[in-house]
Order: structure tokens, then C-alpha cells, then sequence
């Protein structure tokens, strides 16, 4: 299949395995200038400016040579791409492509990013980034994984607010039927109390206590280890039971426990005074006291054998008030997460290392953040609008003062241009599908029964296929990008890719073949738009009329076959740009 442009293959390959680098020689319209106005927006009916315009004035101000730095606006078509995989976890079909940039309206750009939320395809893959972040690609254990996906799926869908979400998880024990999804994160780890604590931490405060176990964070004064045990405090009552007549396992708690502690370096010093014991609280708020009750009267149902003990009191019940409720350090986290979601870097970086010692980029930006999404109550869908709506999102990835520069390097040019992001596995996984129309071929296979949980259940086999590749190791925090020899040997040679660019009613190289051999532009121009989600350059052009010149039949097809391949192979398409 691949033997037609093997010279094409072996400089994919090693494209593949480089850095990336800024696509601007292949971006098409980049001609809006770094001042120009985005596009009309609707009448702010409060005295205070919007969120969008608020980021755009704190990360003007950040940078003092500001100008010089920033991108200019993204083209229509670069936006276009950016806007789908970062809403819906896809690019868009050739349709919504050619739609977008012959339509002429100012607001054009508003009013896709409002269709794109209001979409099911968001609820779907922004539920999917939920779930990675809450259980890091974890193994089934305990709780059905389909019905855990569909209750994030609900929640965004509804647009359940943020701080709500997080307090159903951590106070459910899936004890009640409706309700047993919601205990997965709790269940997936098996009740580990060290586990959950530090998973907790991360996840919700930003703080990766793992080190402050058995003494204070030796590198960061901030983080204590009677911070670690105050959330192991309201953890260390619960277990996982099975109650084997319903053949249920729940999250069980018991009415007793105590969190007792002592530093290492203390008993290596001889200085302990012996083990300290703390009471439940979330940093250095103030600790939850309980109620005391008479013994023998500490539980509704008391315990037996093979009884779930129910207390009258539950520590853990605590928890998701504690974390959420008034309190300011999960809103920062939430809001640079979702930040760290769009940009493709957190305002403070790494996401859990948010310490004194580690101060975020935009001190000013994090705050307004912060704020933001507390003032209007953790609105997730509202939230994800106004950061897209900024200029800071939408600048342009081409920029010659950054090329062959990472990240850390840029340090003091963060968010003046857009950083290459690597497409998930799940972006990965439907970019390939729809790329090469076997979505759409799906898409008209189900007719009248088409839905995006239909099209989702005929296509999962794909979608699961690039998790397992490109997912990272279930139950760890995701990690920078990184190309594996594996990876590369499956979009090459697996069955599964090879199976889907061949020409077949409806897909990507059966539109190809049906255009006539002596039209090789137009032929470069469905190619490009459909693959990259933008026109060919004139090289580019070039490029694919000398490699069908005097193809016919299936020789003709073999090479329509492997141009395919070969965009889907390069950097360009495996980033999100």
C-alpha cells in the first residue's frame, strides 16, 4: 500500500520524532495584525469588562516588550481547527471547513464557539478530559467505567457546575444504585487513604503532598505534613466493603479512627514528643471538630458481619465541602486546569506545584481567573467561552521569534503566541477518523438512528485503540509528549490504520479518485482541507500533481492512497497548533 512515495515516508518518520517547531511556513492566512479587533461581540450589560477582555489586558500587561512579541490573530483556518479539537476533540469535516471561511460575518468566530458548546460532541470530549483528570486513565475496578462516563457526560451536558461535580464525588459512597457511578474515584483506588490523599491534593489544591508524608516538604516550605494528614484525616474511617448479598462494593465508613503522625527527621533527632493526632481540615483552614456521642450509640447501623457500618457521623461527608465550598485554592486550581486545557500550559506549571517558590506567570491573570469562576459559580461552559473568545487564545502558533524554543525556555513570553499542543488520544483517535471519512462513512451508515452516542459505540474500537497507545500509564498523571517506536510502527503498518485509507463509498480517497486526473489542484485542495483544515501551498500543489503525473487506475489509487497516509503521518497533523 505504502510503496508509492517511500521518499515521503522516511522524512515523515523522522518528522514524526522531532521537536515541534511553528508551522508558519505552512499556515495559510495569517495576515491579521496583533491589534486588530477579533470579531463583535454581544452588548456587557455589567460595568465590570468581560473575562475575555480582562485576560487579554493582564497578559498585555505581563510582558513590557509585549508588541514585539505577540503573534498576530490566527488565520480563520488555523482558528478553526484550534477551536474544534479544543470543544469537540475533532477537526472539523471539509463541509464545516469550506462554510467557515466563505462566511463573511464579524462575529463568525462567537457564534461557531457558541454552536461548538452547545454541541453534544462537547459534552462527550470535555467529560472525556474530566474523567482523565480525575482518574488518570485507571483500570475498571469495582464501578461499570460506561456508567461513569455517561454521568460526566450528563454533568457537562447539563453544565452541572464545577464545585458541584467535585462534592458529589467525594461524598458518595455508592451505596444507592442512581448514585454508584459517582464512587468510582474512590472505589478505583480501592480505598487507599494515602493514595487518595495525595490524588486529592493534586487534583483539587495543586499540591502534590507526597513528600510531606513523613515530614514537612523538604523543597517546599509551603506544604506541611500536617497539611497531608488533616485530608488523610477524613479518609482514614473508610474502606471498601462488598456486601456479598447484594453482590455490591461500596465505599463504607466506620465511627472510630484517629490520624496519629510524628516527622521522621524529629525521631532521627530524638526531639519527638511522640505522635501527634490531628483532626480533619484542607490546608490551613480551620480543623473540623464532630460531635461526640455516648458509647455504643455512635451508628445508625452498627457492625456485623457482613453489615456496611453506617455511622452517625461521617468524617468523609466533610470532605467535599471542605475542599470546595468558600474555598479559594480549589477555584485557583480549577481555573488553571481549564486554563492548562486551552493554552496548553498552566499559569502556574507544573499544575500540581503551586507554592510559593513556584509563583504562576500571571499573578494578576490567576487571580481575575480565580475570582472569575467563583463570581459566577463555577459555570464550566461559560468559563471555557470566555478564555476562546480572548486574543491570547486565538494568536496565531506561527511566530519566527520562538522557533526550536520549548516552553520553559519562553518563560518570560508565556501566552503572547500559541503553544503546540499534542493532539490526546482521543482528539488523535477522531482527527484520524474524521480526516479520512470513515466518521462520515459511519455518519451515513446510521441515517435517521444517527446520534453522537451511536456514532461514538460504532467508533470505539478506534478510540480505544489510541488510548492504549498514546494514554500514558493508567492511574499516573499525564506527561509531556513523547513518540514512541510503537506508536509510529501503528499509523504505519497496524491494520486497523491501513484498513481506512483505501477508497471506499464515501471516505476521503473515494472523493479523491472521483476527481479527474488532470485537476490535480482541485484534488490537493480536498486533500489539504480535509486533512489539515487548510488550503495547500503553491509548493505543496506542486508537489502532489508531480507524484500523479501519469498514474491511472490503480496505480493512481496507491499514490492518492499514501498522500493520505503522509499528512496524517506529519507533525502538523498530530499537534494541535
Amino acid at each position: 500500500m505504502f510503496r508509492a512515495n517511500m521518499r515521503v515516508y522516511v522524512l515523515l518518520l523522522i518528522v514524526f520524532f522531532l521537536p515541534v517547531r511553528s508551522f508558519s511556513v505552512m499556515a495559510a492566512d495569517l495576515s491579521q495584525s496583533a491589534d486588530e479587533a477579533l470579531v463583535a461581540q454581544k452588548p456587557n450589560l455589567s460595568a465590570a469588562p468581560a473575562l475575555h477582555v480582562l485576560i487579554d489586558k493582564y497578559v498585555q500587561n505581563r510582558h513590557a516588550d509585549y508588541a514585539r512579541l505577540a503573534s498576530p490573530l490566527s488565520g480563520d483556518a488555523e482558528f478553526l481547527r484550534r477551536i474544534f479539537l479544543d470543544l469537540t476533540g475533532r477537526i472539523p469535516t471539509i463541509e464545516q471547513t469550506r462554510g467557515f471561511l466563505n462566511d463573511q460575518r464579524p462575529d463568525k468566530r462567537a457564534v461557531l464557539v457558541d454552536q461548538l458548546l452547545n454541541s453534544p460532541e462537547y459534552a462527550r470530549f470535555v467529560s472525556q478530559r474530566l474523567d482523565v483528570m480525575l482518574m488518570q486513565r485507571m483500570n475498571k475496578k469495582y464501578i461499570n467505567v460506561s456508567t461513569w462516563e455517561e454521568y460526566l457526560r450528563t454533568s457537562v451536558a447539563e453544565n452541572k457546575p464545577l464545585d458541584q461535580l467535585v462534592r458529589e464525588i467525594l461524598s458518595a459512597d455508592g451505596s444507592a444504585k442512581a448514585h454508584q457511578a459517582k464512587a468510582r474515584f474512590y472505589l478505583a483506588r480501592s480505598g487507599e487513604v494515602n493514595e487518595l490523599t495525595r490524588d486529592i491534593s493534586r487534583i483539587f489544591l495543586g499540591a502534590d503532598l507526597t513528600c510531606a508524608q513523613c515530614h514537612d516538604h523538604p523543597e517546599v516550605a509551603d506544604w506541611k505534613q500536617d497539611h497531608y494528614y488533616g485530608i488523610s484525616a477524613f479518609l482514614i474511617r473508610s474502606f471498601v466493603f462488598t456486601d456479598k448479598k447484594k453482590k455490591q462494593t461500596v465505599f463504607a465508613e466506620k465511627a472510630e479512627g484517629e490520624v496519629k503522625f510524628e516527622s521522621v527527621f524529629e525521631v532521627r533527632d530524638k526531639t519527638s514528643k511522640g505522635p501527634e493526632t490531628t483532626l480533619p481540615a484542607v490546608f490551613d483552614s480551620k480543623k473540623i471538630s464532630e460531635p461526640t456521642f455516648k458509647k455504643g450509640e455512635e451508628y445508625k447501623v452498627k457492625p456485623a458481619k457482613d453489615v456496611r457500618p453506617i455511622p452517625k457521623y461521617s468524617r468523609r461527608a466533610q470532605l467535599g465541602d471542605a475542599i470546595t465550598r468558600e474555598n479559594r485554592r480549589f477555584a485557583r486550581t480549577m481555573a488553571n486546569r481549564l486554563w492548562a486545557m486551552l493554552l496548553g500550559r498552566g499559569i502556574v506549571h507544573p499544575l500540581d506545584a503551586d507554592h510559593s517558590d513556584n509563583p504562576p506567570s500571571h499573578p494578576e491573570l490567576l487571580d481575575v481567573l480565580t475570582d472569575q469562576l467563583m463570581a459566577h459559580q463555577y459555570d464550566l461552559k461559560w468559563y471555557l467561552r470566555e478564555i476562546v473568545l480572548s486574543k491570547t487564545y486565538q494568536r496565531s502558533s506561527a511566530n519566527e521569534l520562538f522557533e526550536d524554543k520549548t516552553a520553559n525556555d519562553l518563560s518570560d513570553a508565556q501566552f503572547t503566541h500559541a503553544l503546540m499542543k499534542p493532539l490526546n488520544p482521543e482528539q488523535y483517535a477522531w482527527a484520524v477518523m474524521e480526516a479520512t471519512g470513515l466518521a462520515e462513512v459511519h455518519r451515513n451508515s446510521l441515517k435517521t438512528k444517527l446520534s453522537e452516542a451511536t456514532l461514538r459505540k460504532n467508533l470505539l474500537g478506534y478510540e480505544r485503540q489510541f488510548v492504549s497507545l498514546f494514554g500514558g500509564v493508567p492511574g499516573e498523571p499525564v506527561k509531556e509528549f513523547e513518540a514512541t517506536a510503537d506508536q509510529i510502527l501503528y499509523l504505519s503498518n497496524d491494520q486497523r490504520i491501513q484498513v481506512i485509507l483505501p477508497a471506499r463509498p464515501g471516505n476521503l480517497a473515494d472523493r479523491l479518485m472521483k476527481i479527474p486526473a488532470d485537476q490535480t489542484a482541485k484534488l490537493a485542495e480536498e486533500l489539504y482541507l480535509s486533512v489539515l483544515t487548510r488550503s495547500p501551498l503553491p509548493s505543496e500543489k506542486q508537489e502532489v500533481t508531480t507524484l500523479l503525473a501519469g498514474k491511472k487506475g490503480s496505480e493512481r489509487a496507491v499514490v492518492v492512497t499514501d498522500l493520505i497516509w503522509a499528512l496524517l503521518m506529519s507533525s502538523e497533523f498530530r499537534f494541535n497548533h
